[in-house]
């Protein structure tokens, strides 16, 4: 069946003011050329995961795909409209704010979920101590791994809030927001090198079961892309998203700026 589902709104928010990516900064931002600190990437991809939920409920959050790339900024406080045209099950999925087209992606229900193998992917610690970003930091075909995070209780209520996901699947089911998952990919990055300011482009997931709320979550990735391109360091990721050590959670492909060019000074 296609059709257009119904417009979701919200105002976004910047949960990463403090963060150390001083992207999400509003001084450090407009140096960069924006006018003020961004709302994540990955936050933003939480907003557009809320429509394939409302489509598929649990079974997108057993085997759902989504993909998104990150156009504009989605500033904080600003409204945000998702939208989703079905056209033959798949959902192709935008998000506007101040007039802007800010995202583009695509959401499906695969008939069923993939098979991966946790051993194809080598689990190793997160460097045991970061040291500034530099050549070294995600060279082509290294494994990187990230320190355990879990959202439970508070946090996982919290993280809902935050994210201004209003389903009550995941609360009534006792389930992790796949938004979670973007963010363990993230940290990838975060705890095996210091970045200054830097950009999630975009991202791809095949998930491959639900999260359950609580469940200790870590990545084992390898970087399959380092390149430069218009002044900016480009970083491609490649990982298997693991719940306890045990359980596949997703197939992850993750696309990020480290090292982007400042703007001239006018």
């Amino acid at each position: 069946m296609s059709g257009r589902l119904e417009t979701w709104r919200l105002q976004a928010y910047n949960t990463a003011k403090q963060s150390e990516n001083k992207m999400h900064d509003d001084t450090v931002a407009k140096r960069y050329g924006f006018s003020g600190g961004l709302v994540p990437g990955v936050d933003v991809m939480a907003y557009m995961m809320h429509m394939p939920v409302v489509k598929w409920g649990r079974d997108f959050l057993e085997r759902g795909l989504i993909d998104a790339r990150f156009i504009k900024p989605v500033y904080d406080g600003e409204t945000a409209e998702v939208t989703a045209e079905d056209n033959n099950g798949v959902l192709a999925i935008e998000v506007k704010s101040r007039g802007d087209l800010c995202a583009t992606g695509s959401a499906s229900l695969p008939a069923a979920a993939p098979s991966f193998l946790i051993a194809d992917y080598r689990e190793v610690p997160a460097v045991a101590e970061r040291k500034p970003v530099n050549a070294s930091s995600y060279e082509m075909g290294k494994w990187l791994g990230t320190t355990p995070r879990r959202w439970a209780g508070e946090a996982a209520s919290e993280y809902l809030a935050d994210i201004r996901e209003t389903d009550p699947i995941f609360a009534r089911e006792g389930l992790g927001h796949p938004g979670l998952i973007q963010r363990v990919m993230n940290r990838v990055l975060v705890d095996n090198a210091i970045l200054g300011p830097w950009i999630h482009v975009g991202s791809k997931m095949q998930l491959l079961s639900a999260a359950k709320a609580g469940d200790e979550i870590t990545a084992r990735a390898k970087v399959t892309g380092n390149y430069d391109k218009k002044g900016h360091r480009f970083v491609e990721l490649d990982a298997l998203v693991v719940a306890n050590g045990t359980t596949p959670l997703a197939h992850c492909w993750h696309l990020a700026i480290t090292q982007p060019r400042e703007q001239a000074a006018a």
